[in-house]
């Protein structure tokens, strides 16, 4: 049976790989290619567990920063190069060099362009300066209620277009306010009698409160979603 997203997700199981054919490479390749113990966290610092392509099934799919089978479809780079396998480190904001001249500013970082395929730049210092002071574990505690949400999201709610959406609301809200969101589209829903087999309406509706919530808090990402809304009327 072909499996989907998230059947092969394994966010936090570190038995997700079967087969001993498959075991018996990934062990000849581990001293070469160095496994994370949170690949939803890039060592660069990006929201990988945010990101479309960590929920696409098939080959496109990508298994987190230097997670399993990270290295069969992807080149190494300079971060897992010095974080994870020179340091032993899961993110650059562990290292007592950081910041270093291998990281962008966070001017540059914040002034990124967005695009709908990978997860937001502008989180990637904050995420830096929150594993400094917090540590690892607490970092992964907070990004993982968020990511439980964000699968919500896609499973009940994604129309077939509306998966990139929901990712760039959970890198931008914190866990209550995507809580809220799901709550609120709920309540409608019920109130509307919308059929939970019309995603399409489900996926609207969810979309327009999470844009509105998101202004509200002063996410910018979402302002012109939110416009585009009200000059339609909706």
């Amino acid at each position: 049976m072909k499996k989907g997203w998230k059947d092969s997700i394994g966010l936090y199981d570190d038995n997700v790989m079967e087969g001993d054919e498959f075991m018996s490479k990934t062990a000849k390749k581990a001293d070469r290619h160095p496994r994370k113990k949170y690949p939803t966290l890039g060592a660069c610092g990006l929201d990988c567990g945010m990101c479309p392509r960590y929920y696409t099934a098939g080959p496109s799919r990508c298994p987190g920063c230097a997670g399993p089978g990270f290295f069969d479809r992807h080149p190494s780079c300079s971060f897992i190069t010095c974080c994870v396998k020179g340091k032993g480190l899961e993110v650059c904001g562990e290292c007592p060099d950081f910041p270093c001249s291998r990281s962008e500013s966070e001017v540059e970082y914040r002034g990124a362009p967005e695009s709908s395929s990978y997860p937001s730049y502008r989180n990637v210092f904050p995420n830096f300066r929150y594993v400094k002071k917090n540590g690892i574990e607490k970092f992964i505690a907070a990004q993982k209620a968020r990511i439980r949400l964000l699968e919500r999201m896609i499973k009940e709610f994604d129309d077939g277009r509306s998966k990139s959406f929901f990712c760039k609301a959970a890198v931008f809200l914190e866990a209550n306010g995507l809580k809220a969101s799901l709550d609120e589209a709920e309540r409608v829903m019920r109130s509307e009698n919308i059929e939970k087999s019309d995603v399409k309406a489900r996926a609207k509706i969810l979309k327009r409160i999470i844009a509105e919530i998101a202004v509200k808090e002063g996410v910018d990402y979402f302002k012109n979603y939110w416009f585009h809304l009200l000059s339609a009327g909706r």
